[in-house]
């Protein structure tokens, strides 16, 4: 019995023994399968894995930065969801290494990039919760390669690939290697990926200068960017998480109770968060333009550095201006909004953009850039439709009428209704404040943006001639002609206000157009400039007079004045002749000014986003204060520039030249009536009496300058600008005109038959002359009294006669005289310059020239002065008792006034005298101080010798300016 029990505990104990060799045989096995199944793992993803060198060779992505024109100012950086900037581990402040490494792995510098420990414990808590309670467990190596190499998601695979390629990157790179890659690579919140980009997004400056408490504030944010953001709702969360990581870094020994307790106390002061966009209308049009050029990738994460042509100065001072003047608008004109561009038109640069009063308004649509939208330009867009004028001959001297006309043929200019009888849309413009001025010059109706006129223009110009000549000009939003008619002028399209303000510019260049542009330079990441336009290329397109022309009449105040009076916002002073035009629609949607000096244009649109119509106001009132005041601070710093004045020329034509139509007839001032070819050319003046007409009974419209119109019926609009003209100008109420009509009859005082005669009675034909005294006596018959009778010698002038006996004593003195065959001549004249003339020819032999007898003669020499005071010079032949001074408005020397008289007696005397000095014998000199309104005048003098004879001197112009 005892045997049987002793074999079946044998037995037991062989058989107990064998399952546990075979539990261990089991096991053992089971980790060596394990071990293979581990190492096979392991190898097969490991085969596809990306070299953890890659990380390193390969660039990170980085943001692109937009700077001001002087490429200081940091306007923005552009990036992919992320802005970065790379720095080294120097770059870096120790503080921000210790704190990431206390509160994200404390063995950092214990490990080989895989907390084993960490991750069994991380396991066994979340078997226990049932997987409801997860632990970190990730070194920070594990947190760069997942961020870098591999995706987010939480698999086995993405685990297992992280660990290995952890441990590879340990094997290679120095810890401090590792942890600057990390530090280049997480998220800060607020778009801030890598250190450098969170420390100057949230303290405005460098890494290397964050201090400890700093340093505390973002190693606290990658666990919560958003939720323990500066700018968030949890700023004790974010608190709370700097004490926590500043008490782990002192129970590391990485700094002291005192420094800890001091980094607490610290006031944290943060950088605004609107401080990472400067300039944003402006920076997202560049953006967009990059984009366009060089791709969204290369945009966000090629690290580009563009030069911008913004003036950082200019910008924010535009902001101010626009901020201010659009809260003013918004209490008076219900307009919140308003926008500012400003270009230099020499280049193109775009020196300030503001799109709107408040990008980040976005309840307001804060965030449209208005400058790249489309918005009607009201009368702004005249100036384009002036300058085609001009291309086709007109001036701005060129007469319009300023009164209520139907410019739809089909329509009545009587009609009241705004659509005939067929349904056709009658089309009658009025002027903004509703007047009728009757008569007026394109200059003043492009100064005081007059309606009607501008109408009348664009006609003229021809719709398709204006608008061919905008787009060479810069605008671009006129491609579907059929839309516009006449109504074009008032603002009847769209435009963008960079288009329109750039247009201008091409005024303020004399018709050189520099395409509008905002970048200067575009390098990439490693210097290369990828772009350059700091030399851009202008083109010609238009001319330079006509420019000109456009200038001086919006740069002309006083021909504005009566619309926008005298000290209005388009005034800068008078030492800066700045041009400027408004603009308004006519339902009170946009207000517009825009301006310029030579090297500076300036839009701005005022209005609301949402296109809400405004109080009824003027572009004046609502964006002419806000383009003032930025054109005199951005002059501040500039030279003062003139605008070369035009040339308008002289026309034939009336109309032309800025006077009222009508016929112009050559009239006889004596008789007042219709001038012959008898008629003295001085008595001859061009006289026009006055017609009412409208512009097309003169000309052609398409050819100004050439001849009138047989048949003006012809042109489609001749009827109602006729019919609107002449009911203006014979309305008692309105125009009060009378009709003028010319003479009909001609000169009869010129005539043959009231020609005087007049004969030479000695010496006669053919008589030889021996001594040098002559006497030249004639005999003069005439209907009407005898003026004058004038003497010559050879053609010479040599004295004149203007009482009884018309005779000539002559001293020949002149070697040319003295032998061979010569002329003397007598001209005899009426008071009504009727003339007659008659002449011998004589034979001179004079051997003996000293014998002689002086005859008197008077002459005057041209003032030097060109205005008064006169200095008048006389030089005196002969003997004469007294001489007169007189002055004549004619050439004729009709309507003679009396100036002053001397007594040549001796001896001379200056109390007798006045105003009179004796030079010597024959000189004297008489200043006139005259007293006269500005115009021409002619000057003579009379003499009287001792035989009582009157003679006169030569006559001369003088010329009184206006003081």
């Amino acid at each position: 019995m005892a045997q049987r029990k002793y074999y079946r505990f044998q037995t037991k104990k062989k058989s107990a023994f064998k399952k546990l060799f075979f539990v261990l045989k089991s096991i053992f096995a089971t980790i060596i399968v394990g071990l293979l199944l581990t190492i096979g793992v392991f190898a097969y993803y490991a085969k596809d894995l990306p070299n953890p060198q890659s990380v390193l060779n390969r660039p990170l992505a980085e943001s692109t930065k937009i700077y001001d024109r002087t490429g200081k100012v940091l306007l923005y950086e552009v990036y992919q969801g992320k802005k970065r900037s790379i720095v080294s581990s120097a770059e870096i402040s120790p503080y921000i290494k210790e704190a990431i490494v206390s509160i994200e792995d404390k063995d950092f510098y214990h490990h080989h990039g895989v907390d084993f420990r960490g991750m069994l414990r991380s396991a066994w808590v979340a078997l226990k919760t049932g997987g409801h309670q997860l632990q970190g467990a990730s070194t920070i190596t594990q947190q760069f390669i997942r961020n870098s190499l591999l995706t987010p998601s939480r698999t086995i695979s993405r685990k297992i690939k992280e660990i290995i390629l952890a441990l590879e990157l340990e094997r290679k790179y120095s810890k401090d290697q590792i942890l600057t890659f990390y530090l280049n690579q997480i998220s800060f919140g607020s778009n801030a990926y890598g250190i450098e980009a969170a420390s100057e997004t949230f303290f405005g400056k460098p890494a290397k200068e964050i201090d400890l408490a700093e340093a505390a504030i973002l190693a606290a944010l990658p666990k919560a960017p958003t939720r323990l953001s500066p700018y968030g709702n949890h700023p004790d969360l974010l608190r709370q998480r700097q004490e926590i990581i500043l008490n782990k870094m002192y129970q590391q020994g990485y700094i002291s109770k005192r420094e800890e307790q001091e980094a607490l106390q610290e006031k944290i002061v943060y950088q605004p968060q609107a401080q990472g966009i400067k300039a944003p209308h402006f920076v997202m049009y560049i953006k967009e333009i990059l984009e366009q050029k060089y791709g969204k990738d290369m945009v966000e994460k090629g690290g580009l550095k563009v030069v911008t042509t913004l003036d950082w100065k200019l910008q924010e001072k535009a902001e101010e201006i626009v901020k201010k003047q659009a809260e003013k608008n918004e209490k008076a004109y219900n307009a919140k909004n308003a926008a500012l561009v400003a270009i230099d038109p020499q280049t193109g640069e775009i020196l300030s953009m503001v799109g709107s009063r408040d990008y980040f308004d976005i309840k307001n649509d804060g965030n449209v850039n208005v400058i790249l939208s489309k918005r009607q330009p009201g009368s702004a867009f005249k100036p384009f439709a002036y300058a085609a004028a001009f291309e086709k001959g007109y001036t701005p001297n060129t007469l319009l009428f300023d009164v209520k006309t139907e410019f739809n043929p089909y329509c009545v200019y009587s009609a009241v209704q705004d659509k005939d009888r067929f349904g056709l849309k009658c089309y009658h413009p009025r002027d903004y404040d509703g007047k009728e001025r009757g008569p007026v010059t394109m200059r003043q109706a492009l100064a005081q943006s007059l309606n009607i006129p501008s109408v009348k223009t664009l006609y003229l110009a021809g719709v398709n001639s204006t608008i061919d000549l905008a787009q060479k000009m810069g605008i671009t939003t006129l491609q579907n002609r059929k839309r516009f008619g006449l109504a074009l002028v008032l603002g009847g399209a769209e435009v963008k206000p960079l288009d329109i303000t750039s247009a201008f510019g091409v005024f303020a260049t004399e018709g050189l157009r520099a395409s509008p542009h905002g970048i200067l330079k575009v390098e990439d990441r490693n210097g290369n400039i990828l772009e350059d336009n700091e030399k851009a290329q202008s083109v010609r397109v238009l001319d330079k007079n006509i420019c000109r022309m456009i200038n001086s009449v919006l740069s002309d105040n006083a021909a504005r004045a009566p619309m926008f009076g005298a000290s209005s916002p388009l005034f800068l002073g008078k030492d800066i002749p700045a041009a400027a035009k408004t603009g308004t629609t006519q339902d009170y949607r946009d207000g517009w000014t825009i301006g310029y000096t030579p090297d500076l244009v300036t839009g701005v649109w005022t209005g609301n986003n949402d296109n809400t119509p405004m109080y009824r106001m003027a572009g004046v009132a609502t964006a002419g204060p806000i383009w003032h005041d930025f054109m005199l601070y951005a002059l501040k710093s500039r030279p003062i520039l003139q605008f070369t004045p035009p040339q308008i020329p002289e026309l034939d034509k009336p109309v032309l030249n800025g006077q009222v139509g009508g016929e112009i007839v050559k009239i006889d001032k004596v008789s007042g009536k219709r001038a012959t070819n008898l008629t003295p050319p001085e008595l001859i003046e061009k006289k026009l009496y006055k017609q009412a007409h409208c512009i097309l009974y003169y000309l052609d419209k398409d050819n100004p300058l050439g001849s009138s119109p047989d048949n003006p019926a012809q042109d489609p609009q001749f009827k109602n600008w006729e019919e609107a003209v002449q009911s203006w100008a014979y309305d008692p109420q309105r125009g009060g005109w009378t009709k003028e009509e010319p003479p009909q009859e001609y000169d009869d005082i010129h005539t043959q038959a009231n020609k005087p005669t007049i004969t030479i009675t000695s010496p006669q034909e053919g008589t030889t002359i021996t001594k040098s005294y002559l006497t030249i006596k004639t005999e003069v018959a005439a209907r009407y009294k005898i003026k004058e009778v004038d003497f010559f010698f050879d053609d010479q002038f040599i004295g004149s006669k203007i009482t009884s006996p018309y005779e000539w004593n002559f001293t020949i003195n002149n070697e040319k005289w003295l032998s061979g065959l010569h002329t003397i001549k007598a001209k005899a004249y009426d008071i009504y310059l009727n003339s007659a003339e008659t002449a011998v020819k004589i034979d001179t032999q004079i051997k003996n020239p000293s014998e002689q007898i002086i005859s008197p003669t008077i002459q005057l020499e041209q003032p030097l002065q060109d205005s008064p005071p006169f200095i008048i010079d006389l030089s005196i032949r002969g003997s004469l008792s007294s001489i007169k001074l007189y002055y004549s408005f004619r050439e004729d020397l009709s309507n003679s006034y009396f100036i002053s008289e001397m007594k040549t007696g001796s001896p001379f005397s200056n109390e007798e005298n006045p105003g009179w000095e004796k030079i010597n014998d024959s000189q004297y000199q008489f200043f006139w101080d005259a007293n006269l309104s500005a115009g021409k005048y002619y000057l003579f003098a009379l003499g009287q010798d001792k035989n009582q004879n009157i003679i006169r001197s030569n006559k001369v112009l003088i010329t009184v300016l206006s003081h």
